[in-house]
């Protein structure tokens, strides 16, 4: 009876956290969204560390925005993305023989690799896009996330997140590009990704100056843009997509219409002052996908 009663004086436990943030979550730098309520607008965060130090990392966004439930999204920096044959084995069994169709791959031995795995409902091939991360870092930044308070609901990559960013039934060509990395291309359609693929030779794509565009570049994206293109019409047999979004900082406007000239689709910049604050935004969606 005593212990019963004692029980419920739970005034030592900490508070379950109430808010709900969406991460983007690079090697230095983690970037948080939260929504807008009755009281407060939506708001945009930023925390700078050394690298890996995570446990300053959260201290800092704890401090900060409190004690919260998130959903992160990694950067690119955080893992590689491979095409490979899907083994003919049984689901329970898939992982495990997804690990040694990688384990020559990758750089990091077996034991610490941590794996997961996807395909497109409109797969054509016999492939599987397996997502490759080392175990270690992946278990340091969850360590890290809940002493100082933060309940991790799911963890995601770049390719997966950027299907919250369109919610139609419109085939959608996307370009994310982040400033020092490979562009990513990426198909969207019905919010699933069906397609995606890095494209090297544009780390700069956000610093060239829109005079500069005209002479090369521009028609160089464009010969990408029509590779992926090809690809889904001709490989998954879908119908053209139906526009192409620009979701980078520095001369997008100008660059949209330079692209513009080359297709019949519309190229829209998307409007943003940060492409990682857009992709704590995309984080964020992830909370309505698992409810859904």
């Amino acid at each position: 009876m005593e212990d019963s009663l004692l029980s419920k004086l739970q005034f030592w436990k900490k508070s379950a956290p109430t808010i709900k943030l969406g991460l983007y979550v690079c090697v230095d730098k983690i970037y948080a969204y939260q929504s807008s309520t009755d009281t407060s607008p939506e708001q945009y965060s930023s925390f700078s560390f050394k690298e890996f130090d995570w446990k300053d990392a959260f201290e800092q966004l704890v401090k900060a925005l409190g004690p919260a439930q998130v959903q992160m999204v990694l950067s690119v920096d955080f893992y590689q993305l491979i095409q490979v044959d899907k083994p003919n084995v049984e689901p329970e069994e898939m992982s495990a023989a997804l690990l040694w169709s990688v384990k020559d791959l990758v750089s990091q031995p077996v034991s610490n690799i941590h794996l997961d795995y996807f395909e497109s409902s409109k797969q054509t091939t016999n492939k599987v896009s397996v997502v490759v991360a080392e175990k270690s870092k992946l278990t340091s930044l969850l360590t890290a996330a809940k002493a100082s308070g933060i309940q991790t609901c799911g963890v995601t990559i770049e390719e997966m997140a950027i299907t919250n960013l369109f919610n139609d039934s419109q085939a959608r060509l996307l370009l994310s590009h982040r400033a020092g990395r490979e562009l990513l291309l990426a198909v969207v359609k019905n919010g699933e990704l069906y397609m995606q693929r890095r494209v090297r030779g544009f780390l700069q794509l956000d610093t060239i100056a829109a005079e500069d565009l005209a002479f090369g570049l521009a028609d160089n994206l464009s010969l990408e843009i029509q590779r992926s293109m090809d690809f889904f019409e001709s490989q998954l047999r879908e119908a053209p997509v139906a526009s192409i979004d620009l979701l980078m900082i520095g001369a997008r406007d100008q660059l949209a219409a330079l692209v513009s000239e080359n297709f019949n689709q519309s190229v829209t910049p998307y409007q943003a002052e940060s492409v990682d604050a857009v992709f704590s935004q995309m984080a964020l969606a992830e909370f309505s996908r698992g409810e859904s």
